[in-house]
């Protein structure tokens, strides 16, 4: 991956939560380093973005947004697909996140109870959006590398999928 390239805005709206934390992380753990974030209210969202230049994500009910949720997969997974990021823990992160943000889609990882329950946490503490990217970026990237340990150990996934 190459990280020389100059860095993007991106925008999203505001009061994030499960997705819209896990999109950041994974946008500056594997694709811009050195992105930037913007949040605001839903309805100056494509505004905000032409003016800015920023890449919208996970605005469910603006059908123009590219990278949104999916049918019932979340927009993790669809930054996934769209960037060709392939690596198993990610995908296996993405059920979690999936299940952590979709309603009806919990029971494709337990673990997405946990992580459900982080994100209202952070929401409901009032910090600012930025600052909840902040706090909660270290448990994502200590999921990940949880998953990354325990694929190597020999848990296997089933990651036909990708295939």
């Amino acid at each position: 991956m190459d990280f020389t390239q100059v860095s993007m805005k991106w925008i999203t709206r505001s009061n994030v939560k499960v997705d819209r934390v896990a999109c950041p992380w994974l946008i500056r753990r594997f694709i811009d380093v050195n992105a930037e974030f913007l949040f605001v209210p839903e309805a100056q969202l494509l505004e905000t973005a032409r003016r800015e230049e920023a890449v919208p994500f996970d605005a469910t009910r603006l059908p123009e947004v590219k990278l949104n949720h999916r049918g019932e997969r979340c927009t993790f997974e669809a930054i996934l697909e769209d960037y060709k990021l392939r690596d198993p823990a990610l995908h296996r992160l993405a059920l979690i996140v999936r299940g952590a943000d979709v309603k009806g889609q919990e029971h494709v990882s337990p673990e997405s109870f946990g992580l459900r329950a982080i994100a209202e946490g952070f929401a409901a503490s009032g910090i600012s959006d930025e600052e909840r990217l902040t706090r909660e970026f270290p448990v994502l990237t200590h999921c990940t590398n949880t998953l990354v340990n325990s694929w190597r150990n020999g848990r296997s996934f089933d990651f036909s999928f990708l295939d």
